[in-house]
């Protein structure tokens, strides 16, 4: 059964010495705001990562496949979807089209989980996602890096060369001539928000459903202690993944079941409950530990519960923060 209830759900993640998220139209430059300075993690970045943990963790298990894959062809995985729905792979009958959306959502997770453009080619429709995901935005401005670096060899080619021809021209060589020169772009340190907002009722026509969601959670809090790379530097979520569940407040059953699904309270009055707020003696940042974080618990409006996961195989704790929790505080 897909999940029953609408959630919203917010986490932090710091950088350290990496870039979070370059702009191949800008050189790989960090993302920024231009008025404001701060960074910027764009939504399809973060989906990309947690694409990339799920294909990781649950290689192999049935209906956790991904249809965003590198270097593929998407065509051949709605192709795929089709032939497995029992329909020819590029029937344009309408009934073949939903089949094949429908067998989508069964096989990726992907698709049952953010959505789907797949009208291309064989043709299986278009699939709204359930789970949203915003750009990440930086706390405070954030101060992009253009580094030199140097490499103490060359890849000159040499057309159709052999060991030996390879091996006379570096002997003929200068010394300077074999070492070549880079640009590496980075932060220092930025601190980013990145808000998330799921549907109980396009979960209904996914198929999302708790063990979906439970995946999503791991995937968010352990997505980048899988993606470590030169140029990502320390990327970590450093805060715990905080939830908003809405549960309904009504007496009548029917009524408080569509509460949950619908909501109980708009977002941004949930988002404006958790506060990340720069120390006052600290004037350039290094850490998340130079920032005040805490939440209002007391004016969580009602039928609207809060949870928070610290630990991506760790459970989800309701009500309070969890007991070993060191950053965040009650307000």
């Amino acid at each position: 059964m897909s999940i029953q209830n609408r959630y919203e759900f917010v986490y932090y993640v710091s950088c350290v010495n990496a870039n979070p998220n370059g702009d191949p139209d800008m050189g790989n430059t960090p993302r920024i705001d231009p008025e404001t300075r701060q960074g910027f993690i764009a939504d399809v970045a973060t989906k990309r990562r947690i694409r990339n943990y799920i294909l990781t963790a649950f290689a192999g298990q049935d209906g956790m496949d991904i249809i965003i894959q590198q270097s593929t062809n998407i065509n051949r995985f709605i192709a795929q979807a089709k032939r497995n729905a029992g329909v020819d792979d590029c029937a344009k009958q309408t009934n073949a089209v939903y089949a094949g959306r429908k067998k989508a959502c069964e096989m990726f997770y992907d698709v049952r989980t953010f959505g789907a453009v797949m009208s291309t080619g064989p043709n299986a429709g278009q699939v709204r996602g359930p789970v949203q995901i915003t750009f990440g935005k930086s706390v405070d401005p954030v101060l992009p890096l253009d580094i030199s670096i140097t490499r103490m060899a060359v890849a000159d080619n040499i057309k159709d060369g052999t060991v030996e021809q390879y091996e006379e021209a570096e002997k003929k060589a200068e010394a300077d001539s074999m070492r070549t020169m880079g640009r590496k772009q980075l932060i220092p340190f930025g601190l980013y928000e990145v808000r998330g907002f799921i549907s109980a009722n396009l979960a209904a026509e996914t198929g999302f459903d708790d063990e979906d969601f439970q995946a999503l959670r791991e995937a968010i809090l352990n997505m980048y202690e899988h993606d470590r790379s030169a140029s990502k530097g320390e990327m970590a979520v450093v805060s715990p993944l905080i939830l908003f569940k809405h549960a309904g407040t009504d007496l009548d059953e029917n009524q408080r079941v569509r509460q949950a699904r619908l909501g109980c309270a708009p977002a941004h009055r949930l988002f404006e409950l958790v506060h990340v707020q720069k120390k006052a003696e600290i004037e350039h940042p290094r850490s998340y530990k130079d920032y005040d974080a805490w939440v209002e618990l007391d004016k969580l409006p009602a039928g609207v519960e809060i949870g928070f996961q610290r630990d991506a195989f760790g459970p989800v704790t309701w009500g309070e923060l969890p007991a070993d929790e060191i950053w965040f505080r009650h307000g």
